[in-house]
Order: C-alpha cells, then structure tokens, then sequence
C-alpha cells in the first residue's frame, strides 16, 4: 500500500497539522522577540553603567582603594553592572601623571578621582568640565579651589593639610624625647603642599621651643645624602613632612632613620608600620570611603564647584616599641596610654 500524501489525508488532521504549525511559528517568533529585548535590556543596563577614572601616583598595590570602593558598594554600586572603573597608574613617575591624565579624559570618564595634589593638577590641566574628586592632598597650596567652602571649579573632596596637626606632632615627639633640642624636618620643596607643611612645622617649633632644621629632597636619589646632612647637623629626631613623594619612599625613609638612629615622628600609619618610632595623622581609609559619597553626589547631578572639600575627622597615633627597642627610646607611659596602637 502505498503512503498518503499530506494532501490526502483526512480533513480533521490536516486542519490539526496546519494549527499545529502556526503555533510553532508563533512560538518561535515569541522566542527570538524574548531574546531580543533581552538582548535590549543588557545593552541598555550597561549604558547605564557608570564609567569613573581613578589616577594614582603609585603602582597597582593601593591599600585603600577596596575601601573607596566599599564605600560605593555601600551606596548601592555594583562594579560591573552600574559603575565600572578605569585604572591608570604613575607607578611613581610624577612626569607621567599628565599623559595619564588626558587618557582618562579620552576615554570620556564621568568623574576622575585624583588620589593626591599632584595627580589632581594633572587632570585639572587636561580638564575643566569632568569633576575631580580628590581623596588626599591640598588643592589650596595647589591652587586646585578658590576655598574649601566654596571650591568654584571642578575639583573638591578631601584634603589632608591641618595647619594644627604639625603641633601636634611636635608635642608628641617633644613628649616623648623631653632632651630633644634639635629636630630634622624632612621636606620636599618641589611640592608644594610639603612646603606649606614645612611653614606651619616652622612656625609651631617656636612655641616649645624647638630648633628646626630643614633638610630638602628634591627626588628619591636625595635620601641617602639627606640623611648624612642630618647627622652632620647633629639632629636628635626627625619629622617627616607629609608628601607623595615620602609616602611613595616610606620604606626608604624608615630604613635610613634607623640605620642612622634616628627616632622619628612620621605624617601616616604607614610609616610606623613598617619601622618608623612613631606616627600621627589623619585615618586616609576614611578619606577614601568619604570620596566616594562625593562621587555619588555628583553621578546624582551636584556641581563639584558647590561641594565643600572636607577636613580629616579621624586621626590615629601609632607607637611602634620594636624601633623604640632597636633605637634605645623609652617612651613615657602617659604617651603609651594616648596611643591608638601600640606595635610591640
């Protein structure tokens, strides 16, 4: 017997096979116009995406940029989905710090984030209109922002410079070293935050009193001679002067203090962390997680130009003992008590 044509079959199942096959028709067209606004929906979701520059001085190796960015995360940003991050890094050559900087600008980022003066002069040189938001620094000294109330152009956020905090310092390592007389004040005139922090220190040795001598370095190569100066210049302590260049060469700086016996009173916790006798200064984990509230204020539609550029709120003073031992320091125990940690 031969097999029926589908022209030839029963009415009733053709009628069922055509019915049959405008379904899967329909079923197919649903699915790819499914796909499709899928497809849409992704590609709108990454639009919306945030894209934020972030500019550092240093290498890839930054302790508080997991903060920075927890402090967005706790603002309901998603790395990847809504906000997305380009990374560019100076890897310790301020030269490069320009080039940088106008890449990001190229790459049509919405918020630069500058992580100290230095690298904010070389954004706001590429740009007027992107908003810079620092996390370290003084755009006063740097000529960044008219005020810190009203900072009128497009940089704000945090700065680090406390005209009190060099006082504070000094008490601390007079306190500590009641014989001292004459301390070493490391500086690095080329930047001129440092510079401006090595007047307020200048100003405030004079109410102890306290003789200051100043020792420059204009580069890293400096360090070694800078501290033969010292000791020609028989110093009994050394303060360091808060910088990008001294943060970029602490481990140098704490190195060279103790092989010269030299206590020290250095600007961050970094430093007594990794040898230094003694630090005091503003907690710049918190200055991270505070910049990130100004870049949402600003994906949100403020002006950098009206946003206040904030004051450190928390400070640490750290002791490390183990220098104190190696140096031959002993360290008052009511100075001991006011330490926030004490490195044993």
């Amino acid at each position: 017997m031969s097999r029926k044509s589908s022209d030839q079959l029963p009415s009733h199942v053709s009628i069922n096979l055509k019915s049959a096959l405008r379904n899967l028709k329909s079923a197919i067209l649903l699915s790819a116009s499914f796909l499709a606004l899928c497809s849409s929906a992704e590609a709108q979701q990454a639009a919306k995406a945030h894209k934020i520059g972030i500019l550092f001085i240093g290498g890839r190796d930054q302790p508080h940029l997991e903060t920075f960015k927890q402090g967005l995360r706790d603002l309901g940003y998603v790395e990847g989905k809504n906000i997305v991050f380009e990374y560019r890094y100076a890897e310790g050559n301020t030269e490069r710090l320009a080039q940088l900087a106008a890449d990001l600008v190229q790459h049509n980022v919405e918020v630069i984030v500058a992580t100290a003066s230095s690298s904010a002069r070389a954004v706001r040189q590429a740009t007027k209109t992107i908003p810079i938001v620092m996390t370290t620094g003084d755009p006063l000294a740097m000529d960044l922002a008219t005020s810190l109330a009203r900072p009128g152009g497009n940089v704000t956020g945090l700065t680090v410079m406390l005209a009190d905090l060099s006082g504070k310092r000094l008490e601390l390592l007079k306190e500590s070293l009641p014989k001292m007389t004459r301390i070493a004040a490391l500086y690095s005139p080329r930047e001129r935050e440092s510079a401006t922090g090595y007047q307020e220190t200048k100003a405030a040795a004079q109410a102890f009193p306290l003789r200051l001598h100043a020792v420059e370095v204009q580069s890293a190569a400096d360090y070694d001679q800078a501290f033969v100066e010292m000791a020609k210049a028989r110093a009994s302590a050394l303060l360091v002067i808060l910088s990008p260049l001294a943060t970029l060469n602490s481990q140098r700086i704490v190195q060279l203090a103790r092989k010269h016996h030299l206590p020290g009173m250095y600007p961050t916790r970094q430093f007594a962390e990794e040898g230094g006798l003694m630090s005091y200064g503003p907690l710049i984990g918190d200055l991270y997680r505070r910049a990130a509230t100004y870049v949402d204020k600003i994906l949100k539609g403020a002006k950098p130009a009206d946003l206040p550029i904030e004051q450190p709120m928390k400070f640490e003073f750290f002791v490390n003992l183990k220098t104190a031992k190696q140096l031959g320091v002993t360290i008052p125990p009511n100075v001991l008590a006011r330490a926030d940690k004490v490195i044993r």
